[in-house]
């Protein structure tokens, strides 16, 4: 069945390497980007998790997961694999959130119905607000092109907390809504890639 729904491309990348299981990789493709949900400028790779984005100008682009998440635990990887450019937001979108505007703006972040972390220049950003550094160390690492990135939310204590290389960063965003909340990035650089794959309960019990 895993075979069947998944892209050959997909089993045999590392694209799920920490998906060890046929079961778990099944589930990570129902939760993967949904490719009826994201901007006219972007689409989803044939291998079902990568997101890719055209070389527009002056505009910012975003895509949502196909599920999203009003209860329990979840934590999914998120990575770019092209540059940046000046904005690359990962975080959670609500279903109402715009997935396209003109210019280049943190979309992500920039609304009541969006939370982002602008892995550019280490800030948060919630209804168009910096909700300033994060992590909040000094000298944070920058990002670095395929560093994977792991997205918690709790949706008992209403966190958005990330992780990075193993290592928790601490908590984003406190006060989420109870409302359903979607894996969701935006981009302005063209041609760049996004991947996410869904993990499941954090590992932390």
């Amino acid at each position: 069945h895993c075979v069947r729904k998944l892209a050959e491309e997909a089993l045999k990348s590392d694209l799920l390497k920490n998906v060890p299981t046929y079961k778990a990789k099944l589930r990570a493709f129902y939760h993967a980007w949904n490719p009826n949900d994201c901007s006219k400028n972007m689409y989803v790779k044939s291998n079902g998790f990568s997101v890719h984005r055209n070389p527009i100008a002056q505009s910012t682009d975003g895509a949502r997961g196909k599920i999203g998440f009003r209860s329990g635990r979840h934590c999914w990887e998120v990575w770019w694999e092209g540059p940046l450019g000046t904005i690359a937001m990962i975080g959670l979108a609500t279903k109402y959130a715009p997935l396209y505007c003109h210019g280049y703006v943190g979309l992500l972040g920039g609304n009541d119905q969006t939370w982002g972390w602008n892995l550019v220049d280490n800030f948060l950003l919630h209804n168009g607000d910096s909700q300033g550094n994060y992590p909040t160390v000094n000298n944070a690492p920058k990002y670095q092109v395929g560093e994977r990135i792991r997205v918690i939310l709790d949706c008992e204590d209403n966190t958005l907390a990330f992780e990075k290389n193993y290592e928790f960063l601490g908590v984003a965003f406190r006060g989420l809504p109870d409302t359903p909340l979607y894996p969701s990035v935006s981009a302005v650089y063209g041609n760049t890639e996004i991947s996410m794959v869904y993990l499941g309960p954090p590992l932390d019990g």
